[in-house]
């Protein structure tokens, strides 16, 4: 299968992955670790699945405590390919500095935006949707990525889907944009159709984008492209960019002003999110009637339990009785809960944080 001319994989890589403490750290986050047993990091692995259709076009924004770690995984990509934030500063900052750069540097560029911590199933279902998402930007569409659901997910936010393009099969106008759902709300999404989970992979041409965020955020699309035009300009200026996602900045409105189209996808996804949805992807795959083990099989004895076990340190865990469970062993911390409480670990980090223990966060 070809590479796509002039696509440019866009990889914005942050976000410390709380709901995944302990395994998730600030200094290891979840991109940086392999969570599904493959022997390849998240970040790998969304590179392979790329490199197909961009070849070594790539540009990898990530914050600047991650910037080796990024290089050392990724180490054939070519100079300049890494993009180290001074601060975080949310989506709409990274992937807007990567759209200024190509803009001064590839007239005919078209990006595509994927980030680094998702899991995909179908590689060849996945390229052709990215093919057919860079035919419709090219028309100046910003193009959205539009999931099947497979379940009323309340952890996801949708992407109301309305006419066909005409001369885009496969493709249609974004009527709007809806924040997570209650999960009676996404049972009735499902059931009336035509709602897709916003897996927030963006595709589109970077002058279209800029002018789309300029449109609404004049000042923030002037810095970004004052920055790409003088890039000693980074440090100064990075940290006075507003901090927000770019569905928020541009997608939304550029929605309801009919300027965005979707791309209707079949393939599996999962963002892993937390470890319910850890526990979900790996026994789909496993298939095991007793609890998931991510990690070493030795290390673990399980009787009559259910759930995920991630044994990262030198002991056995033992776990009796338990349906649904989350253990996680690591050197310095233990994690129990169980599946359908596991979005509340972030909670945990929090009070760490609160208590200025910045060793286990």
């Amino acid at each position: 299968m070809p590479a796509i001319d002039h696509f440019w994989a866009v990889i914005p890589a942050g976000g410390a992955g709380t709901r995944l403490w302990p395994l998730s750290r600030s200094s290891a986050p979840k991109f940086l670790r392999d969570l599904t047993g493959s022997g390849r990091t998240l970040l790998q692995e969304t590179h392979d699945r790329l490199a197909p259709l961009a070849e070594d076009r790539f540009l990898v924004v990530t914050g600047a405590a991650h910037a080796d770690a990024v290089a050392e995984q990724l180490d054939g990509l070519p100079a300049g390919a890494i993009l180290a934030e001074p601060s975080a500063r949310d989506s709409m900052a990274a992937i807007g500095l990567a759209a200024a750069l190509l803009e001064r540097t590839d007239p005919e560029a078209v990006l595509g935006s994927f980030a680094a911590d998702h899991v995909i199933d179908d590689q060849d279902a996945f390229g052709e949707v990215v093919r057919t998402a860079v035919e419709v930007a090219r028309a100046d569409w910003l193009v959205t990525i539009g999931i099947e659901p497979t379940f009323p997910s309340s952890a996801f936010g949708y992407i109301h889907q309305g006419d066909p393009l005409p001369g885009h099969p496969g493709a249609a106008e974004v009527r709007e944009f809806v924040e997570k759902p209650t999960t009676e709300v996404a049972a009735g999404y499902l059931a009336a159709g035509g709602f897709r989970w916003n897996a927030g992979m963006f595709v589109v041409r970077p002058t279209v984008l800029l002018d789309l965020l300029a449109r609404w955020h004049p000042e923030f699309a002037a810095a970004l492209r004052a920055i790409a035009a003088d890039q000693s300009l980074l440090e100064q200026t990075w940290p006075t960019l507003p901090s927000i996602a770019v569905d928020h900045a541009i997608a939304e409105p550029a929605a309801a002003a009919g300027r965005v189209a979707t791309v209707a996808a079949g393939f599996g996804w999962d963002d892993i999110g937390d470890f319910d949805s850890l526990a979900t992807l790996l026994a789909d795959s496993a298939g095991s009637d007793g609890p998931t083990v991510l990690g070493d099989p030795d290390l673990v004895h399980a009787v009559g339990s259910t759930g995920l076990v991630v044994p990262r340190g030198d002991r056995l865990v033992a776990v009796v009785g338990l349906e649904d469970v989350v253990v996680v062993d690591t050197p310095d911390a233990l994690l129990v809960t169980t599946r359908a409480r596991a979005q509340e670990v972030k909670g945990v980090v929090a009070a760490l944080k609160a208590a200025g223990r910045t060793d286990l966060v």
